[in-house]
């Protein structure tokens, strides 16, 4: 059908979208409005280009009101690839200085619409202006759908993980004294792309005391060594499902400090792994994480959540957090990422993208989890 997301054919579309009508109508809403992004993406294949002018997929909860799909007439030459009449869209095509908010919005009980949450907000408060008097947020709902990977996204992102994979078992020939972070970022970006991905989205190297911001991009600090390295990386595969992943390196034989710590770092990280299985809950994931470095006296240390959900996004739902009670649910997937950060001094991190089975879990990254002595 042209779409480039694998295994997205007419059928899968259909369903998608019937089921988010059903999921429209549970949450007493009128429409969900699906602006560009990765959840246009994922109701028909393509994300949309313009945030400028108006793109818009319009799905009624009404099983007797037809979707709508709404686009720039000069963009929508790029998007005849997708099979609006097989799926039964009415496509609605608008000229600069018509006005495309009441357009997407005729013939639809305006009261209560959903739209997405990345939605710019000057189209958000135009839709609202053209009737959408009470406009609310659309991913609690499109969640429901997104979160729950079928056979085909899981093994895309087991893709995924199994490139970025191979770019960490390139980065030992990359890392050494001398060189820059900035430079070591240029070499894993270029084997980013090398091992199968569309594009080199981030690459974190944060080495020595920059390793432990956890966000730290990169600079033009000189490795040296002694130093303990983080690199974090990832991108999307050309169907647009995503790899991120995490491990760290020493430049030389560690202190036995950093041996010490890093062991609790993974020792958590295999806790959180353990703790995976349908029907726990996210938050007790995250506890078990934090409650091997609070045993090890590092709590303090660990900022961050233990992980959050990957697909189309790099970061979606569900996230591994203190006071998230969702249960797990066979096809969530989701990175596990415990981090040690002393500051002004260095950091460490281990990050695996994994997936809930019926049976417990699977993880889509296979590189071992020790200290890798450079």
């Amino acid at each position: 059908m042209g779409v480039n997301v694998p295994g997205l054919d007419v059928t899968t579309i259909s369903s998608r979208l019937g089921r988010l009508r059903a999921a429209a109508e549970a949450a007493d809403v009128g429409a969900v409005v699906v602006t560009t992004g990765s959840d246009l993406r994922y109701l028909i294949g393509v994300g949309g280009t313009s945030f400028e002018r108006l793109t818009a997929l319009v799905v009624p909860s009404a099983s007797d009101t037809p979707i709508v799909f709404v686009s720039p007439a000069l963009e929508f030459a790029g998007l005849e690839q997708v099979p609006f009449a097989e799926i039964g869209i009415e496509v609605r095509t608008w000229v600069d200085g018509e006005d495309p908010y009441r357009l997407s919005l005729a013939g639809l009980p305006l009261e209560r619409v959903a739209v997405s949450d990345m939605t710019p907000a000057m189209h958000l408060l135009a839709l609202r202006d053209s009737g959408a008097t009470e406009p609310v947020l659309a991913g609690p709902i499109i969640r429901e759908l997104r979160m729950r990977k079928d056979a085909v996204e899981l093994d895309q992102l087991r893709r995924a993980g199994q490139a970025i994979d191979r770019v960490h078992e390139r980065v030992t020939e990359m890392l050494r004294p001398s060189r820059t972070e900035a430079e070591l970022a240029v070499d894993i970006a270029r084997a980013i792309v090398e091992e199968g991905h569309e594009l080199a989205e981030f690459v974190i190297v944060g080495s020595g005391p920059n390793g432990a911001s956890p966000h730290h991009s990169v600079s033009d600090r000189v490795i040296q060594p002694g130093d303990v390295v983080v690199v974090d990386i990832g991108g999307p595969l050309a169907s647009g499902y995503n790899s991120d992943s995490t491990r760290t390196y020493a430049i030389g034989e560690p202190s036995s400090e950093i041996k010490l710590t890093y062991a609790a770092l993974k020792a958590a990280q295999q806790a959180a792994f353990d703790a995976v299985m349908p029907g726990v809950t996210c938050e007790a994931v995250d506890a078990a994480a934090r409650s091997v470095l609070e045993q090890a006296g590092l709590a303090d240390y660990f900022i961050h959540r233990t992980g959050h959900g990957i697909g189309l996004d790099v970061h979606e739902e569900p996230y591994i957090v203190s006071g998230n009670d969702l249960p797990l649910e066979e096809g969530m997937t989701f990175s596990i990422e415990p981090g040690v950060y002393l500051p002004g001094r260095w950091g460490a991190r281990i990050e695996d993208i994994v997936a809930v089975t019926a049976g417990g879990v699977e993880s889509f990254n296979l590189r071992p989890h020790d200290l890798v002595v450079v």
